[in-house]
């Protein structure tokens, strides 16, 4: 899947606020040897490499494109590898921090994969994550309702990718199911203020947007991209918008 670093960092102070309240739930622990799963162009780990200079990160992420932005930012207790966050697991590499901020929403099956990753931490080991959540934010509901209808169901050949993020519920049986304690779970909106609904549409076509848009081309994917425009216009009555954009965070420490 194509990512463009540039469209995904139009909206890079939105998306960092959400980066720097999961990351005020780490402990430092001297020699940490710490993974961040789908880094992108590594920026934020570069940030946290900085923040916990005792630590020693590897930043990977599946995407040529944004790992090409991650050279100037290696350092010498952080490094880079592509990789997908389903090779890291079948590595078997343990580690004491693992750490995903707005990744790990593309892997599939939370009830197989959460487990598998918890299963990589060392005793006293710390897990952060944070990611949207799909199924409750507006414009991936609008998005999801657009591709079950024709025209396009029939464009996309019935592709659809349904959201695998869990309740919080969910999340708290299974991290505490895999030996976590100091569990912290909490859903917080961050809201976008919109003056424009292209605002809106260019901040969903930099990540959730982009496997529908890859499958379309000519006067199907003007056609798409014009309906879905004209369907956040008709959600989004009122300018200046505001989009409650809502994200979580989970936190826990093996014992």
């Amino acid at each position: 899947m194509p990512w463009n670093p540039d469209i995904y960092n139009n909206f890079k102070d939105i998306r960092y606020k959400p980066f720097y309240d999961l990351i005020e739930f780490i402990e430092p622990v001297n020699g940490m040897k710490a993974i961040d799963l789908g880094c992108g162009t590594g920026e934020q780990t570069a940030i946290l490499a900085d923040k916990f200079k005792e630590a020693h990160f590897l930043g990977v992420d599946s995407s040529d494109e944004m790992l090409e932005k991650s050279k100037s930012f290696e350092m010498d207790n952080l490094q880079f590898r592509k990789s997908t966050t389903e090779e890291t697991i079948e590595s078997g590499e343990k580690w004491d921090l693992i750490f995903s901020n707005a990744a790990l929403q593309w892997s599939n099956n939370h009830h197989k994969l959460f487990p598998s990753l918890l299963n990589l931490l060392n005793k006293g080991g710390q897990f952060a994550v944070q990611m949207p959540v799909q199924p409750d934010n507006k414009l991936n509901k609008i998005l999801i309702e657009l591709v079950d209808e024709e025209p396009f169901k029939t464009y996309l050949n019935g592709f659809k990718r349904d959201s695998p993020v869990l309740s919080i519920d969910e999340y708290a049986q299974i991290l505490f199911d895999g030996g976590l304690e100091n569990i912290e779970i909490l859903q917080k909106v961050y809201p976008i203020i919109a003056d424009n609904h292209d605002t809106l549409y260019n901040f969903i076509s930099g990540s959730a947007l982009i496997p529908y848009i890859e499958r379309l081309e000519g006067i199907q994917k003007e056609l798409f991209i014009k309906t879905y425009k004209e369907r956040i216009a008709l959600h989004f009555p009122k300018l200046p918008a505001i989009y409650s954009f809502k994200r979580l965070l989970l936190y826990g420490k093996k014992i």
